[in-house]
């Protein structure tokens, strides 16, 4: 059985890249980028007809369904999670169903209601050349986006308050893994983390982990 995880760690292949390096699996990654037509060539588009990445390409026995192919980067990384971890209360991989639950629901969610304005803050706050960013684009995302933050710092108060540091555990797990990769875009925006203080806390700690600082260091290999 082999792993190969097709991405550049500066993008959305971060997911499963992190998820594959918290479980300490053996893995084959395929620095690929996304621009520079390297997911438009016919053999990338056999794996992903959306030409974009990451792609998983999981090489399973026969007896288990022979290859299977993930693309989408939440999909990616729930499936490493679920099918390469063990459900055993102590890695990233879902214990029990509503550990299930809580990690489908969180990367759905930060999906649909906050990653397109988190990509625009780190787009006009941070990444694009100062001649280029939009601040009145950043400001916008950042008011659209107090309505999921708050919902998070909320979720993680409650959290707190019944002994468990994490979305959906005492511990650290995909949930987390899935819900940071996308807030942590929103890191740039002083007054969004100032506002919001215990998911500010809960970014900075799932984003210093070592696995995460890992998956970095493969970007600058």
């Amino acid at each position: 059985m082999s792993l190969t995880i097709y991405g550049i760690p500066a993008s959305r292949a971060v997911r499963p890249l992190w998820a594959a390096t918290e479980l300490g699996l053996h893995f084959q990654h395929v620095n690929l980028p996304y621009q520079g037509g390297a997911t438009r060539t016919p053999a990338f588009l056999a794996l992903n007809p959306n030409g974009h990445i990451p792609v998983v390409v999981d090489q399973r026995p026969a007896e288990q369904g022979g290859e299977v192919v993930v693309w989408e980067s939440m999909a990616c990384a729930l499936y490493i999670a679920r099918h390469h971890g063990q459900p055993d209360g102590v890695s990233i991989t879902p214990a029990n169903p509503r550990e299930d639950a809580e990690a489908l629901r969180w990367s759905f969610w930060v999906v649909t209601e906050a990653e397109a304005d988190a990509l625009t803050v780190l787009m006009h706050r941070m990444v694009m050349p100062a001649e280029r960013r939009k601040p009145e684009l950043a400001e916008a995302a950042e008011r659209r986006l107090a309505v999921p933050f708050g919902v998070i710092e909320q979720h993680l108060g409650r959290q707190q308050g019944a002994g468990a540091a994490y979305l959906a555990a005492e511990r650290f797990t995909v949930a987390d893994l899935c819900v940071a990769s996308v807030l942590n875009w929103a890191r740039p925006s002083h007054a969004l983390m100032t506002a919001h203080p215990l998911t500010h806390q809960w970014i900075v700690r799932c984003m210093e982990r070592p696995a995460q600082v890992a998956v970095k260091a493969l970007g600058q290999a």
